[in-house]
């Protein structure tokens, strides 16, 4: 019997024509950066079982939620807009929801680029614990 094709490779190349992507490794997953975030992480799937897709959307998250409803095994939402996706050869996603949520994602990526972050770093962000008794006993059981 042939080898099944892998699923993930349309996936993977449409990714990297996108222009500024650069490709690296996370884990197992191939993963694909533009500017300072990922926006695609795929590879095989848990156990060897399969392969999955992490795609982080925004203006989709609906429709995500529903396939979640649905197929619970197959789709499943963060909640930070990441959503996993869990595939086969044999049962492949669909190609209309990839191409839509790969784009999705890469455009939420160059968005957040020109975006400021709503997290600022500030002065009292880095500030130190004062030195109190109980957090000096704190520190003396994280020691022991």
């Amino acid at each position: 019997m042939a080898a099944s094709k892998d699923p993930t490779e349309p996936l993977r190349q449409m990714a990297a024509a996108f222009p500024g992507v650069a490709r690296g490794t996370s884990c197992n997953q191939s993963s694909f950066k533009a500017g300072k975030g990922s926006f695609l992480f795929v590879g095989p799937g848990a156990k060897g079982q399969g392969y999955k897709a992490m795609f982080k959307l925004d203006r989709s998250l609906e429709q995500a939620r529903e396939l979640a409803d649905r197929e619970p095994d197959r789709f499943e939402v963060g909640s930070t807009g990441w959503v996993t996706t869990r595939f086969t050869a044999e049962k492949p996603l669909p190609k209309k929801v990839w191409e839509k949520w790969l784009r999705e994602s890469y455009e939420r990526c160059l968005d957040s680029e020109k975006t400021p972050s709503k997290k600022k770093a500030t002065a009292t962000s880095f500030t130190k614990k004062k030195k109190t008794p109980a957090n000096a006993a704190k520190r003396s059981k994280k020691k022991a």
